[in-house]
This record gives C-alpha cells, structure tokens and sequence, in this order.
C-alpha cells in the first residue's frame, strides 16, 4: 500500500496521546475516527481536540477555517467495528500494558480491512509479541509518538521481527506526512531508542543518590546547568510520573537483565505513591515549594558517572543494530530537547575516560550496570561513536547547514528540537562559514534561515552555558557581537528569512542582514529584561539605528515576545512580510535576485554605508573612492551595454 491508498485514519485511545495523535491526523487533512471504551472517555478527548485546535488558531499557527476542518474531520466513537471497519492505517494507543493490548488487537482482528496496516504508539513494549496476536505481522510495526503529539517533531518508527519493509516505510511516509520526524528503529529492543536511553540514566541518577554520592539537588544541578538538559534528572521524574519511568525500567529488568534493577529510591516513591507533580509529591513537595533546583551545586563526578552509563546505553543500542549514532543522535535531540546527541555528547567528554569510568566501578562494586559493553570498548579505542572527519572542503558543521544553490549561499540554523537557539559553537561554526562564503567565487547572496517553521532563533541557550564569571560572559557577548558583525561586512548582500519566533539573540542576528522578510506567523522581541539581562549580541546598538531609538528602547525595556510581522515592517525592521506558505519561495527569488546583481557594486555600497554611521565624512569619501573604481569595471560597462540592449544585465564581478 502507498501513502496516496491512506485516507482514513482509527486511532484507538482517546487519552492524552490518543486524541493528540487524532489531532495531528486530521489537521494533515485525514478522515479520523477516535475510538474509546466509554462514551465519556471518547468525549473528552474530542473536547481536548476542539480545545487545542482554538488554541492553534489563536495563536495564528492555524486559520480558524483550517481548525474547524480538522475538527470535522474526527469522528469520536465507542463501537469497535464502527471504529475500524473502514481504516486504512489503525494506531492503536490505549494503557501501556500488554494484556490490554493483545485483548484489543484480538477485537480488531475480527472488523479491520484487509489492507490496513497495525501501528502500537508503545513506548517499550516488544512489537514483535504484539504482531503476532494478528494476522497481519508483517502488516504491523511501532510508530511511537511524543507527549504531546501535536507539539512534539519526533515518531520513532519501529520494526518488529516480522514487519516488512513497506509497511515501514510507508509509516515512515505517514508519520512525515503528519509534519513529524520519523527516526527509524531497525530491531524490536525494550525502550527502542529514546526510552532506553533516558530511563536507564534517571534509574542512575536515583542509584546516585541512594549510594550517597550525590544529593538530589546536586544531581538536578548537574544535568540542567552543566550538561544543558531541559529538566533536572528528578525534576522530569516528577514531571513524567515515577510510575511510568518506574514500569518502562520493571519491563527492561525483566527482558534485558539485572543491568536494569530499578533503585530503590524509585521503588520506594512509587510504594509510597509519591509519584511527582500529579500526587503532589515525588523528589520535590509541590504543595510547599515545588522544585529548586541551585544553579551552582553541579559536580563533575555526576555529569561522569551520568555520561558513563548513557555512553553504554548508546554502544548496546548500535552493538545490537538497533540504531546507529546519527539517529541516535536525532531521536534523543527531537525527543528530550537535548542540546546534543547523546552521542556526539559523550564523544565530546572523551569515550576512553568513560569506558574506563564504567570498568573501574565494574570492577569496584561487581554491579551488572556498570558492566560496559563490548561495542562501548571497539569505539573507545577507535575515538568515538562518530567516524571521524576526513577533513574534505565540503560545508559540514554540527548545529548550522549550508548550501550553495544558483549563486545563492543558504546558512540555517539547525536546531528546531531548542527553537534554534543559538550556543557559543554555533557562533563559531558562522564564523568559519563566513570566512569560506567570503571566498567561496560561486556565493554572491546569503540567505539566512531557521529550521523548521517554529522559530527563526529564539536566541542564546543558556542551558548549554555552565554557570560563568562575569569575565567569561563579557567574552562570549563579544564573540557575538563579532561574528554577527560579520554579515554586515560581508562582500555580499544578505537575506533573513523569518519564519517563526525570532527572539534575543535571533533578532541581533536577523538586525545584522541588509534585509528582511517575515512570515504572518513571525513574532519578534528582545526579552532580555525578564530575566534580569540585556540585549548582548549588538542589540543595543544596531537596533535604534534600524528602527529609531524610541522604538529600540520600547522593544527592549518592555521585553515583549509577541511583536507581530507587521508592526515590525512599520518600525523599519522588516521589509516584506508574505504569507506563511510563500516565505521558503519569496526568500529564494529575493535572494537570486541580489546575487544576479553586480558583486563589485555591492560589496562598495556595503562599505560605504558602514564606514558611514559613525563619521558621515568619511562614507562619503569611501562613496566617492569607490563610484569612480567601479567606471573601471566590466561590470559597468555590462550593465551600461544591457540597458541599450533592453536585456538583463549578467554582472561576473570583473
């Protein structure tokens, strides 16, 4: 079956993830039916999608045609052949436990088409055992969502030991379709591959503690402002629910080994049912003080030991031909908002030192978690779990891309799984991109974007910054400053195209181009003064010359997030504002025609612009300086013959 043969839709469940799936379905433009067991179960859930779907048209991410569109399209139901009877792709996500799973799928069975394909949203439960309830094994794999579906980009789409090639990619192709991420899974393992990373490594961080060599706090430290996690270890326990954490590591010690013992810590606070934020309790009492996490008490033995064990899930995960690095990689950054691969971040920290971490606790306490795996070893010896570069003169940069496209060079921000926020070695990857555009004969325009349609840059990633001394800070403010500084000395005019949030420091690079356009949905700001801090990137200075210094200092002292496309234009910092769906085209024509025009005159009108704003005199002077060069060029005298001609000018910067 091909994606053009999927029109409907049965998503089983109407909890959380059920009717988020249900959601993401029908704005894709699928007929959705929403099957629960119990009328008012199913209702609810219909109520949740009417409600988000307002909230996307609120918030101008959806027209309010497009809302109740896909309002119509979900069909909320209670019988099970009403349900199923007409699908072409069945998600099945009802309560994580596989009795209750097979009773449903052994329902299905009996209503379900014979084309239509089986997806589990499981998180961890074996797929292989549940395709084998059906008739249809090769016809079934994982496609596993994340809470909630219809913000979060990642579905990892997983393979069962029968599952067929097609039907795995034509998951691959819904699941890209539903304007998701599809990370493929090549085995059935327990947890596949976000789980199996992320619960073993809370399941550490409890042992930390209920070993004594670390405090909850320290530990929560540690993993938010040294290694830059969104959440402490136990912060997102709580959040999460100790129980679910709790049952995904109860599966991985009963099919994996002792390596996976659930801590007694954990243990006790599910016996307890201090479960987190939903019991009002868990590792913080959120009825008297909720979670505080010191931002000072990190501790290298933590971040080593915490390193150490998700370096030895990862080499399991590859060992196994679960997963390789790069996907790795990308489930756990879309998944968890990690600021890096799991990884590329122990490759960074040095595999040979965590190798020997986990052998010498090995050796120390005999604990099967500590065992390291045979594969960890191979790629400890070898340097790490990436291959190294070969050092070609291809663009190859971590956290920015770029292309080279018709004379048009594209630089995008590549971290839509943290609104592309900007970290201090993206400032230096731009700053090496530049320096190879400055001399790359092919670019003659730059055009600079956000991945994704959710945000340009919503500025600096503090929590990929250690806490640092004033000194340290002033310096990477003035890193910044230079390397944004750079676009507008670049010999070449340059393009943002803003498409989402652009926000701090995304805006003191977005000031930095010669022009701008915006999508409808682009919001604008410098929110600095909510936390206490100020514009550090060139703001303060290159914003009043854009738009006045009343308005510069009304954006930033009032530290707004929401200042539309169109007041925007009306301050003078952005040029053109077009529909969403026309910016990728509008940016590319924009660009294209700046870089057919004459190079020479560019990169001079540039310079005198810049040498101008702080002494008038001398702009002029470089004006003059330059106008009477450029009668020396061809390009002139191409420009001048082209007008005769009544034909476009083909300028080669001669």
């Amino acid at each position: 079956m091909e994606l053009d043969d999927v029109n409907t839709i049965t998503v089983l469940g109407a909890g959380n993830m059920g009717h988020g799936i249900a959601e993401v379905a029908a704005i894709a433009g699928y007929d959705v039916y929403m099957r629960d067991i119990k009328e008012e179960f199913v209702q609810n859930g219909y109520d949740q999608i009417e409600w988000s779907l307002g909230k996307l048209a609120e918030r101008e991410q959806l027209s309010e045609e497009e809302a109740d569109a896909a309002l119509e399209r979900v069909t909320p139901v209670v019988d099970m052949e009403e349900a199923v009877s007409n699908c072409d792709f069945l998600i099945e996500a009802v309560p994580e436990q596989m009795e209750i799973k097979k009773d449903v799928y052994g329902e299905v069975a009996q209503y379900a088409p014979e084309h239509a394909v089986f997806a589990t949203n499981t998180s961890s439960l074996s797929i292989t055992e549940l395709s084998e309830v059906t008739e249809r094994p090769e016809r079934f794999c994982g496609m596993h969502f994340f809470n909630p579906p219809v913000r979060m980009p990642l579905v990892e789409v997983i393979s069962g030991a029968h599952t067929a090639e097609e039907t795995l990619e034509l998951t691959e192709a819904l699941a890209e379709d539903l304007d998701k991420t599809p990370v493929r899974v090549h085995k059935d393992s327990p947890g596949f591959i976000v789980n199996r990373v992320l619960v073993p490594l809370m399941n550490e961080a409890a042992w930390l503690v209920h070993d004594g060599v670390a405090t909850v706090a320290e530990v929560d430290s540690t993993t938010k402002y040294e290694m830059g996690h969104p959440m402490g270890a136990f912060e997102l326990t709580d959040q999460v629910g100790a129980d679910v954490g709790y049952h995904v590591l109860e599966y991985m010690y009963e099919t994996l080994g002792d390596a996976y013992e659930p801590c007694p810590v954990l243990v006790e606070k599910v016996e307890n049912e201090e479960l987190g934020k939903k019991t009002g309790k868990g590792f913080y009492d959120y009825e008297n003080g909720g979670v505080e996490i010191p931002a000072d008490a990190g501790s290298e033995e933590v971040e080593r030991r915490l390193l150490a064990a998700m370096a030895n899930e990862v080499a399991k995960l590859i060992g196994n031909d679960v997963a390789d690095a790069d996907a790795i990689d990308e489930a756990v950054k879309l998944g968890l908002g990690y600021p890096d691969g799991p990884a590329k971040m122990t490759d960074e920290y040095g595999l040979e030192a965590l190798y020997e971490t986990l052998d010498e606790l090995y050796e120390e306490t005999g604990e099967p978690r500590y065992e390291p795996a045979d594969y960890l070893r191979e790629r400890a010896e070898a340097g790490g779990f990436h291959e190294q570069e070969t050092g070609d003169d291809g663009y190859d940069y971590d956290t920015i891309e770029v292309e080279i496209d018709g004379r048009v060079a594209r630089v995008t921000i590549d971290r839509p799984h943290r609104m592309n926020t900007v970290t201090a070695e993206m400032v230096e990857e731009i700053d090496d991109a530049l320096d190879r555009l400055a001399e790359d004969d092919e670019a003659r325009a730059l055009l600079l974007t956000g991945a994704g349609d959710r945000a340009f840059s919503t500025g600096f990633d503090a929590s990929t910054a250690s806490a640092a001394s004033g000194i340290e800070a002033a310096e990477l403010s003035r890193l910044g400053q230079r390397v944004f500084g750079r676009l507008e000395e670049l010999p070449m005019p340059v393009v943002a195209a803003i498409d989402g949030y652009c926000l701090g420091g995304g805006m003191e690079l977005a000031a930095c181009a010669d022009m701008r356009i915006a999508s409808e949905r682009a919001r604008f700001g410098q929110p600095e003064h909510n936390l206490g801090l100020m514009p550090g990137w060139g703001g303060t200075q290159r914003l009043p010359r854009i738009v006045g210094e009343g308005r510069a200092k009304e954006i930033i002292f009032t530290a707004r997030n929401d200042y539309e496309p169109g007041t925007m234009a009306d301050y003078g910092f952005v040029n053109e504002v077009v529909e969403n769906d026309g910016i990728e085209e509008r940016a590319w024509e924009l660009a294209r025609d700046l870089a057919a025009g004459p190079p020479i005159a560019q990169k001079f009108t540039k310079r005198a612009m810049l040498a101008g704003r702080d002494d008038v005199d001398a702009g002029l002077e470089l004006e003059a300086s330059a106008f009477g060069h450029l009668f020396t060029t061809d390009d002139l005298w191409e420009g001048l013959s082209a007008f005769q001609d009544d034909r476009e000018p083909e300028f080669e910067g001669e």
